[in-house]
């Protein structure tokens, strides 16, 4: 067994191999398979002079400890991270690295697709507190170079887009972004480092809902957040000054769905594709919005910088408004209608775009996001024909 994320990240093992057995070397804790759950606060020294030195690995509960230790140097081996703070949920690790660089004065670019609440923190928190906050649309490409100001600090970026899943040219994004001393933030929830690692594509950090699927069973809370070498060090001291760390009970669960999140991410993976191929073909359906799909604007895109394509994706219903977007859901029987994804059950949410400022683009209907599950693909395709069935009644 390799004995922890460093050796891991040599890319020489498989990435089922990495995710067995990344973050944690058994023969440190008398041959247990899993690292022990250590719940801590206080940490004694040894004496007054390590105390005033504060010259041990551990000092307090809130600077890490074994546990949430594990699960960063195992997310480290997948990013190729020079380190990884641990924060209660997917948002705090929106919320935490934007505070870490962003000062009153700066200017911060943010994809307009973005997951609503990293728009809601933007919008509210960020410009009181004196942050310009501007929105770009998600094509933009090497065209970022003409929207950077010079007190630009932070791109934001997510892809494939929420709700929408357009495909941003990250590579040329980061490009002029570091051309202008930007930093360069992306949400990459959608494809996990196993499907997209954005440090190898220029990306200063890389941001997840470990909620997702990592954890991958929708009973836990828990965001990651990654840095290369050069902003480890501002990101971690900012953790550390925000206090807001993830506690051990839900940091161990994650770990715990590291070790299948291949193969799980592998089924969503085939189950989506089979679905999102086969409602092209159905009536009712104007369009699927699936990266992967070749019917998809950004299909050369994704094919170029993405090696995998995950569970979620969105259809257009071929006409119609709110009505018969409700009467959609309201005919599921195994889908759930509920936020989130990434867990073994099948979900599906009414899309909403009206907080958009330049990504408009019109749609035939009103779009549907569709979390693929865990499920049988025809049980989910006959409870999908019961939907579209609902619109037409």
């Amino acid at each position: 067994m390799a004995k922890d994320g460093n050796e891991q990240g040599s890319g020489k093992i498989g990435i089922n191999t990495r995710l067995a057995h990344s973050g944690n070397n058994p023969h440190d804790y008398f041959g247990f398979v899993n690292p022990p759950v250590v719940h801590a606060s206080t940490v004694l020294f040894r004496n007054a002079a390590a105390m005033a030195d504060r010259n041990q690995k551990y000092t307090y509960g809130t600077r890490g400890t074994p546990t949430t230790d594990a699960l960063a140097h195992a997310i480290d081996a997948l990013e190729g991270s020079a380190g990884t703070i641990v924060v209660p949920s997917g948002l705090a690790a929106v919320t935490i690295p934007l505070l870490a660089f962003v000062s009153a004065g700066d200017h911060l670019l943010i994809v307009d697709t973005v997951y609503h609440p990293t728009r809601n923190f933007a919008d509210t928190m960020l410009k009181r507190l004196g942050v310009e906050v501007e929105y770009y649309a998600p094509g933009v490409g090497a065209g970022m170079a003409a929207l950077i100001r010079p007190n630009t600090k932070v791109v934001f970026t997510e892809s494939p887009a929420s709700n929408t899943f357009e495909v941003q040219d990250i590579p040329a994004i980061a490009k002029a972004a570091h051309a202008a001393g930007a930093i360069v933030m992306m949400d990459n929830t959608w494809a996990t480092p196993l499907y997209f690692r954005p440090l190898d594509h220029g990306v200063d950090i890389s941001i997840h809902a470990a909620t997702k699927y990592p954890a991958g069973h929708s009973d836990v809370l828990l965001g990651t957040v990654s840095a290369n070498e050069s902003h480890w060090k501002q990101l971690y001291e900012s953790f550390c000054t925000l206090g807001c760390c993830a506690g051990p009970d839900d940091v161990y669960q994650v770990l715990r769905g590291l070790r299948t999140m291949g193969v799980r991410l592998e089924h969503h993976q085939r189950s989506a594709l089979a679905i999102a191929s086969w409602l092209e073909g159905q009536k009712g359906v104007a369009r699927v919005l699936h990266p992967a799909l070749p019917s998809h604007p950004d299909h050369g895109l994704w094919k170029r910088d993405f090696c995998g394509s995950s569970g979620i994706f969105s259809i257009v219903l071929a006409g119609g408004g709110q009505k018969e977007q409700h009467a959609f859901l309201d005919a599921l029987r195994i889908f759930g209608l509920g936020y989130s994804w990434g867990g073994y059950e099948s979900l599906a949410v009414p899309v909403w775009l009206g907080d958009r400022v330049v990504a408009k683009a019109p749609y035939e209907g009103p779009l549907i996001r569709l979390q693929i599950g865990l499920e049988d693909v025809d049980d989910l395709k006959a409870d999908i024909l019961r939907g579209l069935a609902a619109v037409t009644a």
